[in-house]
């Protein structure tokens, strides 16, 4: 199991650039969990993409069905202080360390593009392209 943050989850079930990378991390795990909030998080960039990417509603409605297949059965509430605490030492956003904190609570990996949060938690966040080269 992982943590997803929103962006990977988009990449995995919105067609983009980043796509083929977001497929390479399932592949070595499949099981995703997120906080809660990613599913705001996901209908605002999704929203993005059929304003300004020419993404159709038809299309973008089967992407989120995707991605809440992707993540079903691992959604999780957080410490409200444990999150603001993160974020209060790190300088990271509060939104970002919902999903730190997730990733700590079960031991897992959080993966990311975000390179602020890759930098402050070294120990619990991996970027995609690291995480694709892992063996499954």
């Amino acid at each position: 199991m992982i943590v997803a943050d929103t962006n990977l989850i988009a990449y995995f079930s919105i067609h983009t650039e980043h796509s083929a990378l977001a497929e390479a991390v399932c592949t070595v795990d499949s099981v995703w969990a997120a906080p809660l909030l990613w599913r705001s998080e996901y209908r605002a960039t999704l929203l993005k993409y059929i304003r300004h990417a020419g993404i159709n509603f038809e299309a973008a409605m089967s992407s989120l069905r995707l991605a809440e297949e992707t993540v079903a059965g691992h959604e999780y509430s957080v410490d409200a202080r444990k999150v603001l605490e993160l974020a209060y030492r790190t300088k990271c956003s509060a939104y970002d360390c919902e999903y730190i904190s997730l990733a700590q609570d079960l031991n897992v990996w959080l993966v990311t593009t975000d390179k602020q949060v890759l930098k402050a938690f070294p120990g619990t966040a991996v970027s995609l392209e690291q995480f694709a080269k892992k063996k499954k």
